[in-house]
């Protein structure tokens, strides 16, 4: 699967997603695109946005969009934080529904 992590996120939480593409969304050069349009062009190239924002599923009717999205909910959005939360997510993820919302927590 490609996964598209959040920029509020870190970047190395790809390394540990093992057999499967993981990118940041600084690394595609969509820093700083508001949520509505960065799910519109993640659909494009990828079926899994990660990301720490629990507001995201309240602000976007993410139905209308062709990825499955991974929020993870942690202390802190630091990798120290996150990087437990990641075997969840490696077994979530043949499961994830496009459209969907799945929360990870600790």
């Amino acid at each position: 699967m490609r996964i598209l992590i959040d920029e509020c996120l870190d970047w190395r939480l790809g390394r540990v997603l093992t057999g499967h593409e993981a990118v940041s969304v600084q690394k595609m050069g969509w820093s700083g695109v508001k949520n509505g349009t960065l799910l519109a062009l993640a659909q494009e190239e990828f079926d899994v946005f990660l990301t720490a924002d629990r507001n995201l599923s309240f602000q976007q009717n993410t139905t209308e969009f062709r990825l499955a999205v991974v929020v993870l909910v942690a202390g802190s959005t630091q990798l120290k934080a996150t990087l437990p939360l990641m075997s969840q997510v490696l077994a979530l993820l043949p499961k994830l529904i496009p459209g969907q919302v799945t929360i990870v927590s600790s």
